[in-house]
């Protein structure tokens, strides 16, 4: 079957966001590594264990990307779950993000986006296309 154009775009964002995320969290080891060593011991444990925490979980997010890009690329059964399971993921890091008080716009507008990414990969033509159906 040919790949759907919509899967096409998402795969290319998920690729591209997935590089992105691998720099951020790079950026945030090196953040919690420095902090660690400018601040000490009990400031830096806490803001550079912050930041390190926050960058595991960026790589985790990234990780995730990129196998749904490769997967829905090639049109692979699991890439399908991996879709679902980064979106279910960038939701709750919105709601976490609300919560400790970020912008509650910015992240509705991150919500919608993968609520709409989500309904999109239950469509029966994508659905078929990864060969869920």
């Amino acid at each position: 079957m040919q790949r759907p154009t919509g899967i096409t775009i998402l795969a290319v964002l998920a690729l591209i966001g997935g590089v992105l995320g691998l720099f951020a969290a790079l950026g945030l080891f090196g953040l919690g590594a420095l902090s660690s060593a400018a601040l000490g011991n009990v400031g830096g444990f806490i803001f550079g264990g912050l930041a390190i925490f926050i960058g595991l979980v960026t790589l985790v997010s990234a990780g995730l990307s990129l196998a749904f890009a490769y997967g829905a690329w090639y049109l692979k059964p699991w890439g399908w779950i991996m879709g679902i399971v980064s979106q279910g993921l960038s939701v709750l890091i919105s709601l976490i993000n609300i919560i400790n008080g970020s912008s509650f716009f910015s992240q509705v507008i991150n919500i919608a986006i993968a609520g709409a990414i989500i309904y999109y990969l239950f469509t029966p033509e994508v659905k078929r296309a990864f060969g869920r159906e």
